[in-house]
């Protein structure tokens, strides 16, 4: 670009902006988009499928605006929507389910999972339908999902999304996560948020471990407050792997609606395993 002291006027300003992931990850969402260009017959795109996959990359990545990518890239905003959407859809079929997740962690013996819930903001939206999503506990609007990770850390599931307001146990019952883990003969970790989820008859059956909660009548005694201090130890690999998650700065805010954000988050579930196990 030649130096120039006027105004561009009606110009458009293009910068390059350093994309921090690694090129398997981005050979990976080539090969998916040609695969899926070739099943639908469709080899046609305006820009070549590794193109896309780097801009689609870019927007979750970096979270830049569908308007700013499509004029630096000379395509319509509509069209680079389509092209999220697809590989976003793409991906997040490729997400483990609960029941295959659990058995491939037993499978290569594994003992245990960790657990637990976390928010993800959203949009203020008007009227009594966004009333759900605000959180008390966070004292924000957002989207509540649980996520299982294996020992080290490494997700492996992402519940569907659910309003703010919902409790960490209440997406466990729903979910039926004791009756997945007493299937596959795995225990899970998980923090006093879901106290009450497991309440087996007898209490060597339960495989949900939480610790102990202290109330205002009875406080936790020495070797309570120890065994809830080893359990937090055992339990911090899950925040690396909400950490590892939360990298992909468009869940700084989410602003599409629960049955995309579903879609969204299992498809960054894919790709954060693609960065973290390569």
């Amino acid at each position: 670009m030649t130096k120039s002291n006027e105004p561009a006027e009606g110009a458009s300003l293009v910068y390059q902006c350093r994309l921090n992931l690694s090129t398997s990850t981005i050979t990976y969402l080539t090969d998916l988009l040609r695969s899926h260009l070739k099943a639908i017959r469709s080899p046609f795109r305006s820009l070549p499928p590794g193109r896309i996959a780097v801009l689609v990359l870019a927007m979750l990545r970096h979270d830049q605006r569908l308007l700013d990518l499509a004029g630096g890239n000379r395509v319509p905003e509509s069209t680079l929507r389509r092209w999220r959407d697809e590989m976003l859809d793409l991906l997040a079929a490729r997400a483990p389910r609960l029941d295959r997740a659990l058995r491939q962690i037993a499978a290569r013996g594994g003992e245990v999972v960790l657990i637990d819930g976390t928010l993800i903001p959203t949009q203020r939206r008007t009227g009594k339908a966004d009333r759900p999503n605000y959180s008390g506990k966070h004292h924000r609007h957002g989207l509540h999902f649980l996520a299982l990770t294996d020992e080290k850390g490494r997700l492996v599931w992402i519940s569907a999304a659910r309003p703010g307001r919902t409790h960490d146990a209440t997406a466990a019952r729903r979910d039926k996560i004791v009756a997945h883990l007493k299937t596959v003969g795995l225990g899970a970790l998980a923090d006093l948020g879901f106290i009450g989820v497991d309440k087996p008859e007898d209490p060597d059956d339960q495989v949900i471990v939480t610790g102990y909660k202290a109330t205002r009548a009875r406080k936790l005694t020495a070797g309570q407050k120890q065994a809830n201090q080893i359990l937090a130890a055992a339990r911090s690999p899950v925040e690396h792997g909400f950490a590892n998650l939360k990298a992909w700065r468009i869940l700084t805010k989410i602003r599409t609606g629960p049955g995309r954000a579903t879609a969204l988050l299992r498809a960054l579930l894919v790709l954060t395993n693609l960065e973290v196990n390569r």
